[in-house]
């Protein structure tokens, strides 16, 4: 498996736009408009009309992504999201877990005939424990509990690579571990959509690309995509045999496909996402013009995406968003995200026109709700996550180490990015005592460790289940030698190449510093004559032992010379790792501190 970062990931190909707006409608104007022979349905009965069969028809979309199998509410930052108030400050809420996911989504489906819920993809992978330990199977089950409809896969749904991916739509049970009970599992009950995702032998999609929900006579289809940059953000072994086709041409050629078929209300499922200016999640990112306030690569693709497709439901970037982009004829289209780790859902309403067959676009409206933990616990989400837990419980309550305060993953430098770090440091050193330093990806360290417990194991000790969110890939540490010339070339590759747009900042071991000048661009925002080892200039012309997980290893997230070190060695799984460094230097009376996150300077 893979830890990815979750930014942008290639290079955005650039499309001739169609045609340019010639004005743009904000959100409250779409919101407030209805087409012109409608007029308002009676509330909760979800139509336009009285007494007969109207021309219009409000279906209700509820959407979410990338919720990575937390089942149990998240702990720390993960678990919060931050709401902007009237008077211009920002509150935090506590959101998340699927017994109240469960009960919200319940409630936003009363009085709505026509409901159908969609998902972004990463529903699974980069799992906590409960989860994880098992292939995700608890998650899928959760999912038919919820009555997901469909999903669009994203690059965690091949972690495991694609024939998992296919065990978990149709069932079965696990070929190496088996079954965890005396019944089989059964599979997804909603299709999983990868229309760009291709056999390498055959040439055709892996899983479905498209899905057409009904309901009496309003039908909406679906399609479904990830990344196309997957293959660089996912170990190889999980994309071998597949090849990733891009985004905009592959929705447009299945809109096409869907419009002969005569479906014409289309929606795209596309994992892949953008950066809203805010990180509340109800900021108006329309309040300049449509779209004005979101950035990244879901703009670039939401505006050449064939104006056939009526709304985008995006994913990956783990933001929140609910905007309008202009498509190729200028005509604002709802684009939006929930976030991650079921912290949100959003409610979109999309008028169906039976005239037409179409979504009318000047009536849609979205907005994202807060998944808040003040409702009832949903009593069959309550039982599942029982069920799990109780198997999962003589591994995932082991105490591994202890610590003395949160240590969090926030920041170009984050103190438990430097743990790990340093843990890999440690480990690398038993394996080959010549090792210098260790680098890690930020986006693979996937939770904080939290100081408060989580269970009945007492404040500040840290379990193999927590330690299991925080590293959940089953990546191995690997030993290898690099130049002095190809180290300064790897800190380079952080804020240039395909992460010039969006730096991803390795988190460093202890001796390795340097000097991060973002009011400079590009490759020159690492300063070269800052970068030193243990006090000493960085030899252009030395070796120097790396250790690193096998993702960097083979050349993830961008870091291309990363994959060009030589003398390689293999070593255990990064979660032993740290477990083996948290119970080596830390006890009740002595926990480990949270590390400074001082190893980069930076300048702004």
């Amino acid at each position: 498996m893979s830890a990815t970062s979750h930014q942008q990931h290639r290079r955005r190909r650039t499309y001739a736009l169609v045609a340019t707006a010639a004005g743009l409608a904000t959100a409250g104007a779409l919101a407030a408009a209805l087409p012109a022979t409608a007029s308002p349905a009676p509330s909760g009965k979800g139509g336009h009309g009285h007494g007969h069969t109207s021309r219009y028809q409000d279906v209700q979309l509820l959407s979410f992504n990338d919720l990575h199998g937390n089942l149990e509410p998240p702990s720390g930052s993960s678990g919060r999201v931050t709401e902007l108030q009237a008077d211009g400050t920002t509150k935090t809420i506590d959101a998340g877990g699927v017994e109240y996911l469960a009960t919200h989504l319940r409630q936003a489906r009363e009085g709505n005939k026509y409901s159908v819920t969609a998902a972004g993809g990463d529903m699974v992978g980069a799992s906590p424990l409960i989860s994880g330990l098992f292939h995700d199977e608890p998650t899928v089950e959760a999912l038919n509990k919820l009555k997901l409809d469909v999903t669009s896969v994203g690059n965690h749904e091949f972690d495991e690579g694609s024939k998992e991916l296919a065990r978990l739509q149709n069932g079965g049970c696990h070929p190496t571990d088996g079954c965890y009970s005396d019944k089989k599992f059964k599979g997804a009950d909603f299709p999983y959509l990868a229309a760009n995702v291709l056999s390498e032998k055959s040439g055709k999609p892996i899983l479905k690309p498209y899905w057409v929900w009904k309901k009496k006579d309003v039908k909406i289809g679906f399609i479904g995509v990830t990344l196309e940059g997957t293959p660089g953000v996912v170990s190889a072994e999980g994309v071998k045999g597949l090849k990733f086709k891009d985004e905009v041409e592959t929705i447009n050629k299945y809109a096409k496909e869907l419009q002969r078929q005569g479906v014409k209300s289309i929606v795209a499922l596309i994992h892949e996402g953008g950066f809203p200016a805010s990180t509340s999640y109800n900021y108006d990112c329309d309040s300049g013009s449509a779209g004005s306030g979101v950035s990244g690569p879901i703009v670039d693709i939401a505006k050449n995406i064939t104006p056939s497709v009526d709304a985008l439901v995006t994913g990956h970037t783990h933001n929140a968003y609910a905007c309008t982009i202009p498509d190729p004829s200028g005509k604002p289209r709802t684009v939006t995200s929930a976030s991650s780790f079921g912290r949100l859902y959003t409610d979109t309403t999309l008028t169906y026109d039976r005239r037409t067959g179409d979504i009318a676009r000047t009536s849609v409206k979205s907005a994202n709700h807060v998944v808040t933990r003040d409702v009832a616990k949903a009593p069959d989400m309550t039982a599942l996550i029982s069920k799990w837990n109780t198997l999962a419980a003589p591994i995932g309550n082991r105490p591994i180490g202890y610590i003395s305060a949160d240590i969090v993953k926030d920041g170009t430098e984050s103190p438990l990015g430097d743990l790990i770090a340093d843990a890999q440091l440690a480990y690398g050193k038993e394996l080959d005592p010549e090792t210098d330093l260790a680098l890690m990806n930020p986006g693979g360290v996937r939770a904080p460790l939290t100081y408060a417990a989580q269970g009945a194991e007492g404040d500040g000790v840290v379990t193999y289940a927590e330690g299991f969110t925080v590293q959940p890939f089953s990546n191995t540490v690997n030993l290898q030698d690099l130049t002095g010339a190809q180290l300064v070339q790897v800190l380079k590759e952080q804020v240039s190449g395909t992460n010039a747009a969006s730096p991803k900042i390795l988190q460093i071991s202890a001796g390795l510093t340097y000097t991060l000048d973002l009011t400079k661009s590009g490759a020159d925002r690492v300063v070269t004559d800052s970068i030193k080892l243990n006090g000493a200039p960085i030899d252009p012309a030395a070796t120097y032992r790396v250790a690193m997980n096998n993702f960097l290893a083979g050349g993830g997230d961008g870091f291309t010379t990363l994959g060009q070190g030589t003398n390689p060695l293999v070593g255990t799984d990064d979660l032993t790792v740290l477990q083996k460094y948290l119970t080596a230097n830390s006890t009740p009376t002595s926990p480990i501190a949270p590390p400074a996150a001082d190893r980069i300077t930076v300048v702004q």
